[in-house]
């Protein structure tokens, strides 16, 4: 008998990872089912997802072009919703996809559903789809509705889509303006105080104190400056290396929960983040505690995932999910006031779409007032540097005139 890697919950909501042996997949499936579990996949080892990819130890994934995915999803519950066949829509699909990365991946799952493997299953395989997509396809499955689960993943992208965005655009002209305020600096310090050397040592002009120290560190950033670019080069490539690992990245996001002021908009967009997921999956069906695996995956920050497998572990041993995520210390107090509200009327998933609305607001607003201070204190200090180097440059000059008359 075959081998195969199956991962499934018990009924206390435990998630299990284990070798199973029987003569196929849908035997395996069939025979874990008839005892109660929750049965999220099997998979042949001989398949190529090995026991640890299925564990998730952590490895380079490939990135998926969301945007992209998220046109071929809407096309996608079109046919269906029109009537065609899964089998048909995909094969529609793969030959008119928007994005010619995905289609390889969308052919694989055409295949693997011709040979009769379940349509969460088939992208699973993949290992490149969102871990909430997959979950949802497989509550759609289970439940007789995919279309509506579909199209509520596809209602929740699009807003995190736009949040996103909203982020990046506000934080696109502060990084513009830094960039060029520091560009002007090196320019001042590297080429136009060494200009000024040059003109005073052939003057043999006494200079004043601000001035000797100023030419002293121009003309040394200039004789060192291709040394310090590759050194900064250098520094940068290390760095990304090293933040590739699962302990930088923890690391990483401890500095960003202690930074003033960004590292509480950071928490809540994160908080905001996890509602609105978990919020998402609870309406498509998926039970709390594989709804909170998903949604620690589905945030990409290795501190807020740990945080979550201890509250997922304690939502296992009985206790609330407002409580759990009380204990962590990292949630905002009203966040989890929300919760226990939702928890304590039966609307969970209706209180933590608003946990997320209102959250991505907060983040919206703070991120708009945080940086309406930052692009003024930026131009101060740009001003007063180039104001500090014209004064320290010309005040002998002006020395000079008063020695002449």
């Amino acid at each position: 008998m075959a081998q195969y890697v199956l991962k499934y919950a018990d009924t206390q909501g435990q998630v299990h990872n284990q070798l199973a042996q029987g003569g196929s997949e849908q035997e395996i499936r069939d025979r874990y089912t008839r005892q109660g579990f929750l049965v999220y996949s099997v998979k042949s080892k001989e398949s190529g997802l090995s026991l640890s990819g299925e564990l998730g130890i952590p490895g380079r994934k490939k990135k998926l072009n969301l945007e992209k995915f998220l046109i071929f999803n809407q096309q996608f519950v079109t046919l269906v919703r029109a009537g065609l066949p899964i089998l048909k829509s995909l094969d529609l699909l793969a030959e008119r996809l928007t994005d010619p990365k995905l289609t390889p991946y969308i052919n694989a799952v055409r295949d693997d559903v011709k040979k009769g493997v379940l349509l969460s299953d088939a992208f699973r395989a993949q290992a490149i789809f969102p871990k909430i997509y997959v979950t949802s396809i497989m509550a759609g499955e289970k439940s007789g509705s995919l279309v509506e689960v579909l199209e509520r993943y596809i209602s929740y992208q699009k807003l995190a889509l736009a949040v996103r965005k909203k982020v990046l655009v506000s934080l696109m002209y502060p990084s513009v303006l830094i960039v060029l305020v520091i560009l002007l600096m090196v320019f001042l310090v590297t080429y136009v105080v060494p200009s000024f050397a040059t003109l005073y040592n052939s003057m043999s002009a006494k200079l004043p104190t601000v001035t000797v120290y100023l030419i002293a560190i121009g003309t040394t950033a200039s004789s060192y400056v291709l040394v310090a670019a590759a050194s900064l080069f250098v520094i940068g490539v290390l760095f990304t290396w090293w933040a590739r690992t699962e302990t930088a990245q923890e690391k990483i996001d401890r500095v960003k929960v202690k930074v003033p002021l960004f590292g509480d908009i950071w928490i809540k967009y994160q908080v905001a983040q996890f509602s609105r997921v978990l919020g998402t999956l609870l309406v498509g069906g998926i039970p709390l505690v594989q709804g909170l695996e998903t949604a620690a995956d589905s945030l990409g920050t290795p501190l807020l995932r740990k945080t979550l497998d201890k509250a997922g572990k304690l939502v296992r041993e009985g206790q609330s999910l407002s409580s759990s995520l009380a204990s962590t210390g990292i949630f905002p107090e009203l966040s989890v006031d929300m919760i226990e509200v939702g928890e304590s009327t039966g609307a969970l998933p209706a209180m933590l779409t608003s946990v997320a609305e209102f959250y991505e607001d907060d983040v919206n607003t703070k991120m708009t007032a945080a940086l309406s201070l930052i692009e003024p204190a930026i131009m101060i200090l740009m001003g007063m540097f180039v104001a500090f180097v014209l004064i320290a440059l010309y005040l002998p000059i002006f020395s000079l005139a008063d020695t002449i008359r």
